[in-house]
């Protein structure tokens, strides 16, 4: 079901992610680098209309295998360190400067970078099983090999990606996976929706029945984009 607003629309990707969706606990907005999607103007946006809809709201950008990507594109390592640390202060600043600028009104909002979560027992132990996971269940693991190759194909300047690029980006994904999993548990809030500009391929797995990895019970997931802006 598409959820049309004043200013988003809103794609709740299950019956349940709608019911979690109306309740409005919390929701998460996903900030990837290097991403001119994610301006500060449009972090204002998107938290201004958010603080209308939920109790809490939290922005996490990806901090964490930034630089191994870019080295794995071809980048010599002081260069891809370089690059990374350039391109993480950036979207930082962007977010920070988003929020201060929507005003929330009173609505609790963290900014946080994925390496903060470093040592946290909830996002440490739901890590350990997407990478338990990504060993041992083909299923899983062809899904995400599937989103990093999507990924690469945009970056890498050809539809095939090496194993090193390949590695290097399921790196990367996997630090996200927590916080599609069960960012209640990390964040401690009763449910959370988890939103993002455009689908992501991993929720069919995440979301669909039976055993195996799955996103919590109280775990939604989100397509959030500006009104009359295709997915």
């Amino acid at each position: 079901m598409t959820i049309t607003t004043e200013a988003f629309t809103v794609q709740p990707f299950t019956r349940s992610c709608q019911q979690i969706w109306d309740e409005g606990d919390h929701v998460l907005i996903g900030v990837s680098p290097g991403n001119s999607y994610f301006s500060a103007g449009r972090i204002t946006d998107l938290v201004r209309w958010a603080s209308a809809r939920f109790t809490r709201i939290d922005l996490i950008y990806a901090d964490l295998h930034v630089a191994e990507l870019f080295s794995a594109l071809g980048y010599d390592p002081e260069h891809a360190a370089r690059r990374a640390s350039k391109e993480v202060k950036a979207v930082r600043r962007r977010v920070v400067r988003g929020v201060e600028e929507a005003d929330a009104q009173g609505t609790p909002v963290g900014v946080h970078g994925l390496s903060e979560f470093a040592g946290h027992p909830v996002y440490e132990l739901l890590h350990r099983r997407v990478r338990h996971f990504l060993s041992t269940d083909p299923g899983f693991r062809t899904a995400c090999e599937r989103m990093a190759a999507h990924f690469l194909s945009t970056k890498a300047g050809g539809p095939v990606a090496s194993a090193a690029q390949l590695s290097a980006c399921l790196d990367y994904i996997t630090a996200e996976l927590p916080f599609f999993l069960d960012t209640p548990g990390i964040l401690g809030v009763p449910s959370s929706v988890s939103s993002y500009h455009v689908p992501i391929p991993l929720t069919d797995l995440l979301y669909a029945k039976g055993g195996g990895l799955r996103a919590s019970r109280n775990q939604a997931y989100a397509v959030v984009r500006p009104e009359g802006i295709p997915a």
